[in-house]
C-alpha cells in the first residue's frame, strides 16, 4: 500500500522577522497540516471584494512566523517529505503552487 499525501491551503497571518517585524496576510500551502510554502497576496489574482473574506479566513487560522516555517521546513527535509523537492506521492498535486515545476527524472 501506497501512502498518498494531501495539500491544502489557507490565507493565514505570516510575521517576517528579518530586519525588522512584517505582517501580512499569506496563502499558506500544507502538506497533510504541515505548512511548506506561502504565495504572497500581491501575486495571486484576487480583487477588493474579496479582501474582507481573506482576512476573515487569515483571522480564524493559526499565525506563523519565520522561525516556526523554518522549523517546519527543517523537519519536511529531515523526512524527505517536502513536496516541492521530494517525489511524493499526492492525492491532489494540482493544488501545489502555480509556479512550482516538476523536474522531470533523467
Amino acid at each position: 500500500m501506497v501512502n498518498t499525501f494531501m495539500i491544502d491551503t489557507s490565507y493565514c497571518w505570516y510575521t517576517e522577522q528579518l530586519e525588522g517585524t512584517i505582517e501580512r496576510i499569506v496563502l499558506m500551502y500544507f502538506i497533510n497540516g504541515i505548512p511548506f510554502t506561502f504565495d504572497e497576496l500581491e501575486d495571486l489574482d484576487k480583487t477588493e471584494v474579496d479582501l474582507p473574506m481573506i482576512k476573515t479566513i487569515a483571522d480564524l487560522e493559526k499565525r506563523y512566523n519565520t522561525e516556526e516555517l523554518y522549523k517546519y521546513y527543517a523537519y519536511l527535509m529531515y523526512e524527505e517529505m517536502h513536496p516541492m523537492v521530494f517525489p511524493i506521492e499526492l492525492e491532489n498535486p494540482e493544488d501545489l503552487p502555480p509556479d512550482f515545476v516538476e523536474e522531470e527524472e533523467f
